[in-house]
This record gives structure tokens, C-alpha cells and sequence, in this order.
């Protein structure tokens, strides 16, 4: 029987050193991402670097990412499979190379979801103009835009909220679900409805299982958006005190 777990990597296995309250001081600490600058941002706490360890020996482990290929190129961890970048948008073969059939896909369908996107973009750039700490990005990856992403400069999700409440929680794309919003701490992530991690799991596991009929799954997440990944597994991974775990009702 083929073991797959399809692993969200970001405050799942490793998180920035804000988030590590009470594990910040622990000389075990191990960097597990860096910035474009090489300075490290993001660490695994000693469970963390256990269960990586675990997972690593019985699994063959696919990332499921909102990053995109350079900044999951600059993540300590080594794989060997298949990989999900920006939010579901890029598969990545076992070679790196782009999956052919899955971004043509994706391709066709993209450019009637793009002028939406930008639509809500210039509202948002407009609105936050007259604001401070707001950093904007459309995420390109591969010489598309794919999703845009907003972070404040104080760290915290309250800022980012105040978007969603004024303009993005009635806005017609939204109502309609042309477009999709997804808030997690300071991370406000705006998406067309045709890429979720959600279709690319689905794509891979649909491939993985005309390989071979005996497949037992894991699904692995910390966020809302990974709920609907994990749901296709035979089996849920969620770290406690993360968004997921909470709206799970289980603290």
C-alpha cells in the first residue's frame, strides 16, 4: 500500500519566531526557511522536528503551499514527490518541472478570473492609500499572476480584518464567488475561485491512485483553506492552536 501525506508547510511544520512563544529561547530550535536576503524567518520546534523526522520515514510527503517556487526553494526541508505551490495554482512534477496537463488547465480557464482580481486589486491599493502599514503584492510565479496578498506592518490579523469587513465581505465578486478571500493572522490572501489547494490534491491523488488502487492518505494543516484538502484524505493531521484546530471547536 502507497502512504501519502499532503503536508501544508508554513505554522504546520515551522512557523516564524514570533510564533514560538514559548519555545523561542530553546537552543533546539532548527531554521527551516529563510528570506530572499538569507536571513532565517522561520523555525521548527523540537515536536516539530521530531514529527518532520516521523512522517519522513513512513510517508512520501507532497507540500501543499501557498508558497510560490522561490520562496519554497528557500525551505530547508528535502522532497522528493510532487509539489503544490501558490495556493493550489502550480504543480510541480518529482523533477521540478512544471505539470504540463495541470497548467494548461489552469491557463485556460485563468484570464477570465484575472480582470476580477485586478478590479478588486485597485480598489484595495486605492483604500489603503490613505492608511499606513499596509503592504500590497500580487504573487507572480512562473510568469503568471496568480493571487494577490496583503500583510501589515504591525503583525497582526486586525488590520487585515478592517479590509474584509469594509470592502472585500460584500463586495459582488465575493457574494457571487467569482473571487475568494482567505485571512489567516497577519496574511490576507484574495484568489480567483479556480485555484485551490483543494483541485490540486485532487488532481494528484486521482494520478496516484490509477498507480496503484491501495492508497492510504494524511492531510496536514493549520488554516481554514486547508480544510478542504484534508477532507479528501483518509485521515487529519492539525496541529493544535492553529486557526483550523480552533474553528474545529476542539480548545
Amino acid at each position: 500500500m502507497q502512504r501519502y501525506i499532503f503536508l501544508d508547510l508554513d505554522d504546520t511544520l515551522f512557523q516564524t519566531l514570533r510564533k514560538c512563544p514559548q519555545d523561542r529561547e530553546d537552543p533546539r530550535l532548527a531554521v527551516r526557511a529563510f528570506l530572499p536576503d538569507g536571513t532565517p524567518n522561520s523555525y521548527a520546534t523540537h515536536k516539530q522536528q521530531w514529527l518532520w523526522q516521523w512522517l519522513s520515514q513512513d510517508f512520501k510527503l507532497v507540500p501543499v503551499t501557498a508558497r510560490d517556487f522561490h520562496a519554497f526553494e528557500r525551505v530547508t526541508l528535502n522532497f522528493d514527490q510532487e509539489i503544490i505551490l501558490n495556493h493550489g495554482a502550480v504543480v510541480l512534477t518529482k523533477e521540478r518541472r512544471l505539470d504540463a496537463l495541470w497548467m494548461t488547465t489552469i491557463l485556460a480557464n485563468l484570464p477570465n478570473y484575472h480582470r476580477k482580481l485586478l478590479d478588486v486589486w485597485r480598489l484595495l491599493s486605492a483604500h489603503t492609500e490613505r492608511l499606513e502599514g499596509y503592504k500590497l503584492r500580487l504573487v507572480q510565479d512562473f510568469g503568471v499572476t496568480w493571487y494577490g496578498v496583503i500583510k501589515h506592518c504591525d503583525g497582526s490579523e486586525a488590520p487585515l480584518k478592517l479590509l474584509v469587513d469594509e470592502i472585500l465581505q460584500e463586495h459582488p465578486l465575493m457574494i457571487d464567488q467569482e473571487l475568494y478571500w482567505h485571512l489567516n493572522s497577519n496574511n490576507l490572501a484574495i484568489l480567483p475561485k479556480i485555484i485551490t489547494k483543494e483541485s490540486a490534491v485532487s488532481y494528484l491523488m486521482t494520478k496516484y491512485l490509477a498507480q496503484d488502487p491501495e492508497l492510504l492518505t494524511i492531510g496536514a494543516g493549520d488554516s481554514k483553506t486547508d480544510a478542504a484538502f484534508i477532507s479528501l484524505c483518509d485521515y487529519a493531521l492539525i496541529p493544535s492552536n492553529t486557526q483550523l484546530f480552533k474553528t474545529l471547536n476542539f480548545s
